[in-house]
């Protein structure tokens, strides 16, 4: 092998390692990893799921080594603060869950300075009359069938977070339809309308829009300097036991602190929580 041939051949490879979605190089080390478990909720539904989502991110927590923080109070929403998470996660929050536009501008700022995002279940049904929060996730939340037997499907075999996920996963579970949908998310697994019943056939007619067979229940997006992950998915108490679904919220968690490098607030540029997105 002759010089040239040697040096092209180095030059592939740095450009490969540079290339390559630093998720499928690095493992996470979760001796590092600090996340925060949001649970307030807003006036009107509150699910009953939360307490079980707490208790099994705690579980987590201690069987892979990172640290759980839990609260429920909105005044955790502070540049200090948040800074030193690598990633929040709100699980089955729903409505207005912040107390005032100072909370949901450090929450932005925290996100435009790198932070994560891990979403569950009825996440889609927060802050629902703050545009930013709804661009960031994706949507919000419009409609849900009756609690069924559903199956999904894997759209996206090779994500981290779908890594031993059955490619059509048979689960008792909410198909969550949602309005004021943005583009931008990447959809990595997807609820098999044509499973569901036919009892409401009609109403689900009108909420899928131009979708048809299939509808997203899990995607991620790097929006606005920060990552996200999100699933609809977790409406049971039970699921939160179940090793399948623990593993799927578990590796949405690794795929986001996978991402977060530092946070750093001198990249943040809101001034408020509807600055014009840059």
């Amino acid at each position: 092998m002759n010089r040239l041939t040697t040096s092209w051949i180095a030059a592939l490879f740095l450009v490969m390692r540079l290339t390559a979605p630093v998720w499928a190089t690095d493992e996470v080390n979760w001796k590092k990893v600090r996340v925060l478990v949001y649970t307030k909720n807003g006036k009107g539904y509150v699910h009953d799921n939360i307490p079980n989502a707490v208790l099994c991110i705690q579980k987590l927590g201690q069987q892979h080594g990172f640290t759980v923080d839990v609260s429920d109070q909105p005044t955790v929403f502070s540049e200090t603060n948040l800074k030193q998470y690598t990633l929040l996660i709100f699980p089955s929050t729903n409505n207005d869950v912040f107390d005032t536009d100072g909370q949901r501008l450090a929450f932005r700022r925290y996100i435009e300075a790198g932070g994560g995002l891990v979403g569950i279940h009825s996440v889609m049904g927060t802050e629902r009359n703050w545009t930013w929060f709804k661009r960031m996730i994706g949507g919000t939340f419009a409609w849900h069938p009756p609690f069924q037997k559903i199956r999904v499907n894997v759209i996206d075999t090779k994500h981290p977070s779908m890594q031993g996920i059955p490619a059509v996963w048979e689960k008792e579970d909410e198909c969550y339809f949602t309005k004021d949908m943005t583009p931008g998310p990447t959809v990595i697994m997807a609820n098999d309308l044509t499973s569901l019943n036919d009892k409401e056939a009609e109403k689900v007619k009108a909420a899928r829009g131009s979708y048809t067979e299939l509808y997203p229940s899990a995607w991620y997006y790097n929006f606005d300097g920060g990552y996200t992950w999100c699933t609809t998915l977790g409406h049971a108490k039970a699921d939160y036991e179940d090793p399948l679904f623990v593993r799927h919220i578990f590796q949405g968690i690794g795929f986001v602190a996978n991402q977060v490098r530092k946070i750093d607030i001198r990249k943040a540029y809101a001034e408020s929580r509807d600055t014009p997105i840059r």
